[in-house]
This record gives structure tokens, C-alpha cells and sequence, in this order.
């Protein structure tokens, strides 16, 4: 398990802390979902509103089909963290199987107004780009940063 340390005001080590978000991830990469959502939740104690933390809480809400759950996760993300192009990505297509054609065609224009060209992977802006194109919305260019 990772660990993180705490250190007082005045410099002195107090204790080592589990890095819970990172055990969460590993847990995912095993596809130990619920076990990883435990991780999160614990990491969220000592860091609450993190954002990576909540869009990994929303992939794995998704992959054990609480969608309701995945999409709170993803818009509490997005309050956090506005320009996150994983927090967009994920919730355009989960709003998409709900039907919520416009709400979704915002966040995929979101996300590829914000993708990083270095960071995400180009199968995800070809398909934002693809599904844009079906739903008639205007494909914007992924910005370089």
C-alpha cells in the first residue's frame, strides 16, 4: 500500500497515512470495484471534493451500473475541477444513455475544447468527435497545451 505523510506546523513528521486514492486505483486496475469505491470513500475523509478521486468513484459507479451514482460523481468533479476533460467525457456518454442528447453534446464540446492532445488518449477525442458528429453538434478542435 502507498502512504503519504502527515507533518505538523512545525515541520515534525507525525505519522504515515495511507494513500488511499492510490490503493483505490490499484484496486481498480484489478477490477476490485467495490473494495476500490472503499478506498476512495476513505480518501475523500482527509481530502473531500478531490477531483481525480470522484471521477475514479464515477468510472467504477459505471462499471457496477450505478449510473445515477456515476453521474453525481462526475458533475461533483466538474464543481471542483470545471475543465476536466475525464469529468466531461465520462458524463456525456452516461447522459447520452439516459437522453439527454443536449446536456450531453455540451460536455463532449466541453471535452474537446479542453483535451489535452499529450494526455488524452486520441481513440477518446476521435470518438467525441464521431458521436458529435451524429448528434449534429459543432466539433470543436482539441486545444494543444
Amino acid at each position: 500500500m502507498a502512504r503519504w505523510k502527515i507533518w505538523s506546523r512545525n515541520g515534525n513528521h507525525v505519522l504515515d497515512q495511507p494513500d488511499y486514492y492510490e490503493e483505490g486505483v490499484q484496486l481498480v486496475r484489478q477490477e476490485f470495484y467495490h473494495e476500490a469505491l472503499t478506498s476512495f470513500r476513505l480518501s475523500l475523509k482527509y481530502q473531500p471534493q478531490h477531483a481525480a478521486t470522484l471521477e475514479q468513484m464515477a468510472v467504477v459507479y459505471t462499471h457496477i451500473g450505478l449510473t445515477n451514482d456515476a453521474v453525481r460523481a462526475y458533475e461533483a468533479a466538474l464543481e471542483e475541477r470545471p475543465r476536466s476533460p475525464a469529468a466531461h467525457y465520462g458524463l456525456a456518454f452516461l447522459l447520452l444513455k439516459k437522453g439527454a442528447r443536449g446536456e450531453a453534446t455540451r460536455h463532449l464540446q466541453e471535452f474537446l475544447a479542453h483535451a489535452r492532445s499529450d494526455r488524452e488518449a486520441p481513440k477518446h477525442v476521435e470518438h467525441a468527435r464521431r458521436t458529435l458528429r451524429r448528434l449534429g453538434g459543432a466539433v470543436a478542435e482539441p486545444v494543444a497545451h
